[in-house]
């Protein structure tokens, strides 16, 4: 039988350098609106359920998107959301994740006296069970099992985290998280790093025994 030849097929697509990349010296803002642009479609319900004053949505469009705004201080709970299960297609999550917030006493808690308008933005201000980065980790918890009942098959759930170190010893915030969210049945498709202008400084330290965090995480979650 003859042979036919059969020519090369040309690769589809076209070359590009202007690619979303993973790690930013930026403001939380302007990743965000590259996170949403790339992961969630024009026109999703998106439930913002620690909204504060939507410092995220700074750089995306109004009406791009159905924003369901909410958060502790307007009474909803991130762990107990007002919707029906599987009706939202995106959840965003960003609970204060500074372990000062989470004391056994109010007294104890960080960001008293002229800082109080800042503990008000970003925590309930109540006292909890729990306390230090174990707190943290229970709030998000509790949350993105929350988030896993509210959103549809391959909704997407976007968080905000930070690793840290409390009681000398390290805590991979990003690492517990991805762990967690696998047994709610979520697949961690992106990581995205956010690096801070400038440099930390300290008033006090006799010996630094562990880098000092200058960077944060936006988790992306896809409910399987």
């Amino acid at each position: 039988m003859p042979v036919v030849a059969v020519g090369r097929q040309s690769p589809r697509g076209v070359t590009r350098s202007d690619l979303l990349v993973s790690a930013h010296v930026s403001r939380n803002a302007d990743v965000f609106a590259q996170i949403l642009s790339l992961h969630v479609p024009v026109g999703s319900i998106v439930a913002d359920v620690t909204w504060g004053k939507g410092i995220f949505w700074q750089k995306v469009p109004d009406g791009r998107y159905t924003v369901r705004a909410t958060d502790i201080k307007a009474g909803i709970d991130c762990r107990d959301l007002p919707y029906p299960d599987e009706t939202v297609d995106c959840v965003v999550l960003d609970p204060p994740y500074m372990e000062g917030f989470y004391r056994s006493k109010q007294a104890h808690m960080a960001m008293q006296g002229n800082y109080g308008s800042f503990r008000q933005m970003y925590s309930s201000g109540k006292a909890q069970e729990s306390k230090y980065q174990q707190a943290v980790l229970d709030l998000y918890v509790a949350a993105g099992n929350e988030a896993a009942r509210v959103l549809r098959h391959k909704g997407v759930l976007i968080v905000k985290c930070q690793d840290a170190v409390s009681s000398k010893r390290q805590h991979l915030m990003h690492v517990d998280l991805v762990n967690a969210y696998k047994k709610d049945g979520f697949y961690a498709k992106d990581l995205f790093v956010v690096v801070r202008n400038g440099r930390p400084s300290v008033s006090r330290i006799l010996r630094q025994v562990h880098a000092r965090k200058n960077h944060s995480y936006f988790l992306v979650f896809v409910k399987e």
